[in-house]
Order: C-alpha cells, then structure tokens, then sequence
C-alpha cells in the first residue's frame, strides 16, 4: 500500500468496496485497506459513512530534520539530492516523552511511546552524526552490573541512536561505545549515563592493611615524632624508585601505623619485617637505618618492650654517630640538593636526642648518652613549614642560648623549645646527689626550669598555634618541663610515696618521707603534676599524642594519690577531679599502647585501695572530729561517687573481648 507525499494531492475518496486509492507518483507504500474503510456494516446494516482521514506521511530525513526544514519525503529528497548529502530517514520521535517511571522495575516492556529498534546498517563512528547509521552492540545483561545475578548469555540487539532502556534500568548514551566483551564494562566514563536509583552502589576501591598502615601512621603518630618525610614527599621519592633506603623506613612505619589499628596477627609480623630489614647485611647504614630504628625503638618503648628498645636504641645511638648524623654538614652532603630532605635529616638526630632524653627521664634506667656527644646540626623549623616544604634556613643551638644576650629578635621554632626542654632534664640528670633541701644544685636546675618559661614567646606559652590547633611540639616541651619539675622536688618534698608503691609502670619506686607541713618542694610538685592533668583536658583525640605522655600522666597521678593518701586534705573534690582525668587518659592512651593500659591498671589499683583505707577510717568517731554535718555529707557523697566510678571503668575491662 502507498503513502503521499505532502505535496501530492489526494486523487480520490476510498471505494466503496474498501479498495485503496493510490497515488501515482507516491514513492511510498500503499496503506492497509482496514485503515481507509469505513464502508463495514454494525449488526448488518450499513454503518455512517465517514470521508477518510488524510493519508500518513513520512518523517523528514535526519538532513532537513535537523536543520528544521520541509521534506518532500522522496528517497533521496530533493534537499539532499542539492547539498549532495547522504538521506536517511528514521522513525519520528515526536511526542516521546521517555520511559515510563515502571521502565526499571519491568525493562523487556515495550511501551507505546517507545520507538522501535532500527536495523539499518552499522558504521564504527558515532551514530548520532548526520548521515550516520545506528552502531549494533550487545546488550548488556544485569549479571554484569550485579554479579549476584546469573541471566542467559544476552543476544545482539540493535539499538537506536536514542536513549534505550537496558536490563539494568541504566539508558545508554547515544555517544557509548561497544563494551567490553569480558568485563561488560564500558571503556570510559561517558559511556553510561544512570539514573539516580537504577544503578547498585558501586564500592570505592578496597585498600590494604599495609595502606591502611601507613595513613594511620601519618594520621596519629607522624605529628608527635615529625622526622620522617612528609606523606606527600615521601610517596614521590617512593615512586621514583631512586632511594632504596626508604624501603626500610616504610617497614617501620606499618609497624607503627598497625598499633593504631585492628590489624591482629600482623603487627607482630611488621614488627619482625621492620627488625629484620634494619638488620639485613645489604642495608645501608644511613640517615633512613635511624630512622626505622627510631620508629621502631618509640613502639616497643610504648608496648612494654623496654628491654628491646634499649638494645636498638644502643645500636641507633652508635649508628648515627657514625655516619656523622650529629655533625652539621651531614645534611647538605646527604640531601641532594633537595631542602625537605635536609631538614629531615636534622630533625632525625633532634628527635633521636630527645626520645633517648625521655627514655632516660621516665624509665631512670639508661643516662642520656647523647645528651654528652657534640653536635652542631641546625635547628628544625616550624612544622608547617616543613610539611609544606617552604624551609627557611636553620638557625644553630648557639643562636638560641645567645639570643637574650645579642640582641637579636628571633623567634624560634616549637620543636627547638622542645630541644631546649630536654636539654634542661639533661643537665638536671647530670647534678649530683641532692642531699638536703637547701642544696645549691636545686636552685640551679630551677633557674633553668623557669628561665624556659619565663622566656616562652607569647604564641609558645600554650599548646595551641596561631590557627587555634593543637601544636604537639610545644606540647611536648611543657610537659617535659613538667616531669623535670616533679623529677627534681618530689623527693624533698613531704608526700609520703608509700601509698603508690605499686605504680612502678614507668619506673621504680622512689620513697619519699611524710612530713608534717607542706614546704615549698611539695608545692613545686603538687602545681606541676596539677599542670599535667590540665593538658589532658586539649580538645584532641588523647592517641595522637607522643606514647611518652603516658609515662607522665603516671608520674602527675602518683603525686595526686600521695596527697589523696593523707587522711584530710582541704581541696579533696578537685584532687578527686585530678585523679579522674588522669585515669581517663590513661585508659584511652592503652586502646593503643601497652604500656598505658598496665599503667591505668596500677593508678586505679592504688586509688580504690587509698578509698577503701579512708572508708575504714571514716567509720570510726574520731574520724569526723571537726567536721560539720554538710562536711561529712559532702565527703561521703564524693567518696561514692568516685568508687563507682572506678567499679564502672573495671566492669568495662572485664566485659571488653
């Protein structure tokens, strides 16, 4: 059957007999007899006859159809037939108006909106170019994007250069290429375009334990020991493949970052990689060998490894020394011209310096040995200069002990203060035995405790920098200077130590005599270890901090448990408040670190024992002589209160798998 064209005109009405009127010059076909027949009769008798509606006419071709012009409709028009450009006709899609919202939940529904395929001839260009034909690919099936989902090995079906709907309720962009034919993935991303809920969540790429290390390394530990490469920097000459010491090094920092994680079974085996590649006959003794034992010595101080720790710091000592790591040059000689690189190099012997000073102050088992080398290295800059590379150059240890004295205005870095800090404990280490109370020694030590106070620049007198976050480096050196103060007058002071005699975590007992009064010794120790327990009320996640901070947490709660010892104390509710935020700090410090939980267990241990001394006590008359009726109310209540706390923290352990 034919069809006209638009400009042909209609040359008769439809025949009674329902037969077609045809159009002589129509290059179309003729249309069926039903549509044009209206000469049918209703229950036999003839039905009202109607004229014919007007014959259809074909789509314009893709050439006039694009630029909005009219079509005669012939093959090939006569537009095209002009311009010379190829005719093709395809179906109109006027009126679509897209699948309908079902077209996800019933995909092999064929709507009447839905244009049908086209099976034209296939090109390996774009199909949606003018003069270009649809491109035949097959369809993917839903296994493809849903593994959990096995269908039938799909057939070639020959898709139209306009958005059809797959088995996956995704539409195909018209611009897509054929897809893989073993993944049934698309080569690049414009090849799928989805709707918001047709497609599965696609998962993020899974990393490794061994990543999962590293960030965590980074993340909470690089920040208290800040020697190593920044992140960025030490991924680039990783990649570069050029120094093979940094093998060594990343060994040590997964041993490190697998403290921090769930990683099991694995943080022994990184920690036996990390020994083991520091201890390889082919490794090189070099800046990166002290670093990874430096990494390594931190980790098995803080997991109750003490005895080990003390071996590799021996070796790490006589390995940098040997290689010069404490002579100026050795960073201009070993950093290739690359300024990171050197400064890295001068923090690791800083940061050796100071972990050997802590070691030897918290545990009073070895004696600073580096605190007797001589060193010229230039000091470390502040840390965001060092993480963002713009590295000034270093200023020396001289020009900070002359700065007062030469006039010069220099303000220095945080990590040099902390240098300072421990220079200080060094010295205080090195006095003789202090014999009395009004020995000249202490008077000298003290001078140098405040004198690094005094002198604090306004922006160094608290842990925070200029942004209001959290500067770790002066942290550190306040409470170091901290330790040094209750190091130096807790033996003189007037708190017995009997009652704390079982917190030996950190180091051995130290007895201290009762005295009557409270002399200014015990002040000293009393405000110090008050200090301690302040910091740990910075808003910061307590684990990001050095693991040394457990040891002086320790040290602040032993001085607390000596005066809660005594049977009344005016301040009693704050000291309780003291004894609290040190045993919380404790107990979150141990989720990382060994050696914080033992020192938790030993701090709490002692504090229900002095409770239940003092609960003893308070049941005898004599005990409440002096003490009004709201006294001993008040003091009863917070006796309760803290017990139950303790009983509470004690339950958590027992229940924890």
């Amino acid at each position: 059957m034919e069809t006209f064209t638009p400009e042909a005109p209609l040359s008769s009405a439809a025949s009674t007999n329902g037969s077609p009127a045809v159009s002589s010059d129509s290059p179309g076909t003729a249309t069926s007899s039903s549509s044009n027949a209206f000469s049918a009769t209703i229950d036999g008798r003839p039905s009202q006859q109607h004229p014919a509606p007007p014959p259809s006419v074909p789509a314009a071709c893709l050439a006039c159809r694009g630029k909005h012009l009219k079509c005669d409709g012939n093959t090939p028009c006569s537009r095209c037939t002009s311009s010379a450009t190829e005719c093709i006709y395809v179906a109109s899609r006027r009126g679509y108006k897209g699948p309908r919202r079902n077209a996800a939940q019933n995909p092999n529904k064929r709507h009447a909106s839905s244009s049908p395929p086209y099976s034209g001839p296939t090109v390996e260009s774009c199909p949606m170019m003018l003069g270009h034909t649809p491109v035949t690919i097959p369809a993917p099936s839903i296994s493809a994007f849903n593994p959990a989902i096995i269908l039938p090995e799909p057939s070639p079906v020959s898709y139209a250069p306009t958005p059809a709907l797959n088995h996956a309720g995704l539409y195909r962009n018209s611009f897509a290429s054929p897809l893989d034919p073993n993944t049934m993935a698309p080569p690049n991303s414009l090849a799928l375009t989805t709707t918001s809920s047709a497609i599965p969540h696609v998962q993020p790429p899974v990393t490794t334990l061994a990543e999962r290390c590293l960030d965590a390394f980074y993340h909470y530990f690089h920040a208290g020991h800040p020697f190593v490469l920044p992140k960025e920097y030490f991924l680039r000459l990783l990649k570069e493949g050029n120094t093979p010491g940094l093998n060594v090094v990343m060994a040590a920092m997964r041993y490190i970052g697998s403290l921090y994680l769930d990683a099991g079974p694995a943080k022994a085996t990184y920690l036996e990689e990390a020994i083991r590649h520091c201890y390889l006959p082919t490794t090189t003794k070099d800046g990166f060998l002290i670093q990874a034992l430096l990494l390594i010595i931190v980790g098995l101080d803080g997991s109750c490894e003490q005895e080990k720790a003390r071996e590799l710091l021996a070796d790490c000592e006589r390995f940098a020394i040997e290689i010069d790591l404490n002579k100026r040059q050795f960073a201009a000689m070993h950093g290739h011209g690359n300024p990171v690189l050197e400064e890295s190099w001068r923090r690791t012997w800083w940061d050796l310096f100071v972990c050997d000073g802590m070691i030897a102050g918290v545990h009073r088992i070895t004696n600073f040995l580096l605190f007797d080398i001589q060193a010229d290295v230039g000091l470390p800059c502040e840390e965001q200069q060092y993480l963002t590379g713009r590295i000034p150059p270093p200023a020396y240890m001289e020009d900070f002990d002359d700065q007062l004295f030469s006039g010069e205005d220099r303000e220095f870095s945080s990590f040099t203060y902390r240098i300072a800090a421990i220079r200080n404990l060094g010295r205080m280490m090195r006095m003789p035995q202090i014999m009395y109370p009004g020995d000249d020694t202490i008077s000298r030590i003290e001078a140098l405790l405040t004198n690094w106070r005094l002198h604090l620049p306004e922006s160094k007198r608290d842990d925070l920098n200029k942004n209001c976050q959290l500067d770790e480096m002066m942290f550190q050196a306040h409470f170091i200077t901290h330790a040094c103060t209750i190091m130096l007058h807790q033996p003189l002071s007037q708190l017995d130590s009997s009652p704390v005699q079982a917190v030996n975590s950190c180091a051995p007992h130290r007895p201290v005599p009762a005295g009557d009064n409270f002399n200014a010794h015990t002040r000293h120790t009393i405000t110090a270890a008050c200090e301690i327990s302040k910091m740990v009320t910075q808003a910061v996640p307590i684990t990001q901090h050095t693991h040394f901070f457990t040891c002086v947490v320790t040290l602040s709660s032993i001085v607390h448990l000596s005066k809660w010892a005594l049977y009344f104390i005016e301040d009693e509710e704050d000291l309780r408040q003291q004894i609290r935020l040190n045993i919380g700090a404790l107990n979150k410090l141990s989720k990382v670190w060994k050696a914080a939980n033992t020192a938790w267990g030993q701090v709490k241990g002692v504090a229900q024992e002095i409770y239940r001394e003092k609960k003893a006590h308070q049941i005898s008359p004599a005990f409440w002589v002096g003490f009004t009726q709201e006294q001993m109310i008040s003091s009863i209540n917070a006796d309760e209160g803290i017990m139950s706390e303790f009983n509470s923290m004690l339950t958590q352990v027992t229940q924890a798998p």
